[in-house]
């Protein structure tokens, strides 16, 4: 029930003819001859008005009320501004209800008595309201409130995103009044007003606010405006040390930014505005002379620690190259352990392309570096041509392996299934609809308007990827594209009757294509999952084998009753299989990997197995690391000593094999040793995202010799920050990004892929799009040149 007019609320009058503020009871008539002060009218136990009358207030009992501050109501923040005998209530219990009963999420639910909500997803009856049936319709964890099993995927993100809502509400009303209580602990004198003559002589006392007009209405939401303090009476906040300095090193170095910024106008306004006037901040100067090597001698600390454990778990060493074909070839070298994926250096190897011994010096270099005992294998890409010297140093190292690039060779198969013609011609019709979408404002805000902020395009970390996973999207929303193209909104639009959306209306009505895209979708899904798998640093060594055979063998499958598409893309696979991708390491760790050994569903064990015992005789070289693994491995195949405990067994499926080899292979203690080698090594140069265009910067030719080391040691600290955090990320222990959630996808979208290119207006600087994206931050999409710059059909300068 609502209380009592008379007794509950309260407000603030202004009395034009006397200048004064008191409290009036919200039903008091408009001349009653005895008005209440605050101090009375506040009071639980007011009395009825009748009898709380009195007479007129002497003169000390008004001086005393004109001392008295105005009542501000805190959670009303109403300010009323009226004429005499003007009088307002407010009837709160009635206002609060009509908000509940507004409440979006009640079409999901029956209001019931006793404030309980029945679900109308899972017909479940929650008690207390609203807020706790929100989340139950959200499944957010943690808040006490069984989650909905039935709730659709566009409920549960649209409740998500009132939740989210209202608690940064919450968030800015408490900032709002932290800043309030801030300016009200403040003196008198700092919150009066600076006087404004409005005519010339002196002035010394402080602005008297006016009298306010009898005329005016009540203003709702309108608080008094906040003053601008005086210099003398601001207070500055204590200027942060090396900690905020620290910040805005890791700032400047994550984000590879010029240190020139550090010394623009905005950049100090900036600092001026967030931290305050008495924080300028590091200079470039600093950033460059005390940063930088601050940054770089901690990067090489975590890497000494990360050093000690490459005794027991071995490394991988990553060549990672990009090369113009103009003889311009760089080579990134980083090092992939368990503990993590560190940056070591950039050579330029453009002197030794066509020269393998070079090329051979190069790489023995980084290996003497590293330490040979530590190596565990080489993976390259196929950017160079490396010739013969795989094999020259294997020769050489008898313990080192070189590795093909899974993620590499993965993209190939990707890229040789969108050549096959009905494939191809399904990603050109496709990409006719979002082009079209992606180069109008207009029909781009609808589309994310009924896709509800989703984006249709999805850039992956290679060309192939984009369209596979483009694909897959367009697949997903398509009845959404079809309602949107056929609503009344776009109907009665200007666009609906170009040529071009005439074409995208009939590639969406086109069932046959449709039809597919599915198959499309179903054939390429199980790589893309091999390419999440061995992507992004992980550990994937003991499972590329296995997940390669499931890939064919889904290919069988799908296509059991059309054996010439089952041909033409099995042949794919198994070429680039057999030809690039497989090798012996792979072989050994899936026979070492506890999940495929005791699986008794693998039917080619023996085939693994004579690859393993391959790769045995060039690991143990002596004859004495030979003794006892005959019976170490016939404790391993058998489940016989720690093998066969039980935690041993529950582990098998749910941990990486190289900690399983670590915990539970004390009973082999030989083949413990090889087997975590083996089975902790990655198998892809794919970590990160690569950003090729600070190592350009630094191997310019044009440059200074300090300038070039000091932009080399940027590059260091730049792509060691990154991996420490992506580390972090992946291992629970850092914020995670958007990208963070699909290592083949890209947080936006390249606006210059063929899926959002204007190809129907080109003009003169459209041969620049030629370039790879890696001169400003490019990946393996575009890492390198397809041509060359100018093509035949350019015409420069209209010559």
């Amino acid at each position: 029930m609502c209380p009592r007019p008379s007794r509950g609320i309260f407000f603030s009058l202004t009395d034009p003819y006397r200048g004064i503020s008191r409290g009036v009871p919200a039903a008091h008539q408009p001349h009653s001859p005895g008005l209440y002060t605050s101090r009375t009218l506040f009071s639980s136990t007011a009395a009825p008005l009748a009898t709380r009358r009195r007479s007129p207030p002497d003169q000390e009992t008004i001086n005393r009320e004109e001392r008295e501050e105005k009542i501000i109501i805190p959670r009303v923040k109403l300010r009323y501004q009226v004429g005499v005998g003007f009088c307002f209530a407010i009837k709160y219990c009635s206002f609060s209800q009509l908000l509940r009963e507004k409440d979006a999420c009640w079409e999901y639910g029956d209001k019931l008595d006793g404030n309980r909500v029945r679900c109308r997803f899972c017909h479940k009856v929650i008690n207390g309201g609203i807020s706790r049936f929100k989340f139950h319709l959200s499944q957010i964890p943690s808040k006490g409130v069984n989650p909905c099993i039935k709730v659709t995927d566009d409920v549960r993100e649209k409740v998500t995103a009132l939740i989210e809502a209202k608690e940064s509400q919450r968030e800015l009303e408490l900032l709002k009044r932290k800043r309030v209580a801030e300016l009200s602990v403040l003196p008198k004198r700092t919150r009066e007003l600076p006087s404004q003559p409005s005519s010339p002589g002196p002035s010394t006392s402080p602005a008297i606010i006016p009298a306010v007009e009898p005329t005016q209405f009540i203003c709702l939401e309108a608080p008094a405006p906040v003053p601008r303090l005086s210099g003398a009476a601001t207070k500055l906040r204590p200027a942060p040390g090396l900690e905020a300095e620290r910040c805005i090193a890791d700032f400047f170095f994550e984000n590879k930014l010029d240190y020139s910024i550090a010394d623009s106008v905005s950049c100090r306004h900036m600092l001026d505005t967030l931290v305050g006037q008495g924080f300028r901040g590091p200079s470039a100067a600093v950033l460059k002379t005390k940063w930088l090597p601050k940054l770089k001698s901690e990067v090489l600390e975590r890497t000494q620690e990360i050093q000690k454990d490459w005794v027991t778990t071995g490394c991988t060493i990553l060549a990672d190259s990009w090369t113009d074909n103009k003889l311009k070839a760089l080579i990134n070298f980083s090092v992939s352990s368990p503990l993590g994926t560190f940056f070591l250096k950039t050579v330029d190897a453009s002197a030794h392309i066509k020269n393998y011994r070079g090329l051979y010096d190069l790489f023995d270099e980084v290996i003497q570096e590293v330490g040979p005992g530590n190596v565990v294998q080489i993976i390259s890409d196929r950017n160079i041509n490396y010739g013969n010297i795989d094999k020259l140093i294997m020769q050489n190292y008898n313990t080192i392996f070189w590795s093909p690039c899974a993620s590499f060779c993965v993209n190939a198969m990707l890229d040789e299934f969108s050549k096959i013609d009905w494939v191809n011609q399904c990603i050109c019709q496709a990409q006719t609809i979002t082009r079209f979408v992606y180069n109008n404002s207009w029909v781009l805000d609808l589309m994310r308007k009924c896709m509800e902020g989703q984006d249709l395009v999805c850039s992956g970390i290679t060309k192939s990827v984009s369209d596979f996973l483009t694909l897959q999207s367009l697949l997903r929303h398509r009845s959404k594209l079809k309602q949107m193209f056929h609503g009344s909104e776009y109907v009665s639009s200007s666009y609906a009757n170009r040529s071009l959306s005439i074409s995208c209306v009939e590639i969406l009505n086109d069932d046959e294509l449709w039809r597919a895209v599915e198959e499309i979708a179903a054939v390429s899904e199980p790589l893309l999952r091999v390419m999440r798998d061995v992507s992004g640093g992980k550990a994937a060594i003991g499972y590329i084998y296995e997940s390669m055979t499931k890939v064919m063998d889904s290919i069988r499958t799908y296509y059991i009753m059309d054996e010439g598409k089952c041909k033409s893309f099995l042949d794919i696979v198994e070429h680039k299989w057999q030809t690039e991708l497989h090798s012996p390491l792979h072989s050994a760790a899936a026979f070492l990997n506890p999940s495929i050994q005791y699986n008794p569903e693998i039917k080619n064990l023996s085939t693994i197995k004579e690859e393993f015992y391959s790769v045995l005789d060039k690991v143990l070289t002596a004859p004495d690391q030979r003794q006892g693994i005959t019976l170490e491995l016939y404790a391993f195949c058998k489940t016989q000593g720690m093998f066969a405990s039980n935690i041993a067994k529950e582990a098998r499926n749910n941990t990486s094999p190289g900690i399983w080899w670590e915990q539970y292979g004390d009973s082999a203690p030989a083949l413990q040793h090889i087997a975590v080698r083996i089975a902790s090594q990655v198998c892809s140069t794919l970590t990160f995202q690569r950003d090729w265009s600070i190592i350009l910067q630094s191997h310019s030719e044009k440059r200074n010799k300090l300038d070039k080391e000091a932009l080399a040691d940027q590059a260091y600290v730049h792509y060691n920050y990154n991996l420490t955090l992506h580390s972090e990320s992946k291992m629970g222990t850092g914020t995670k990004k958007k990208g963070d959630g699909d290592p083949i996808a890209l947080d936006h979208i390249d606006m210059t892929s063929p899926w959002v290119e204007d190809s129907d207006s080109p003009n003169f600087t459209q041969w620049l799009d030629r370039f790879p994206s890696a001169l400003d931050g490019g990946d393996l999409n575009t890492r390198q040149f397809g041509g060359s710059i100018f093509g035949t059909n350019d015409n420069l300068f209209n010559l």
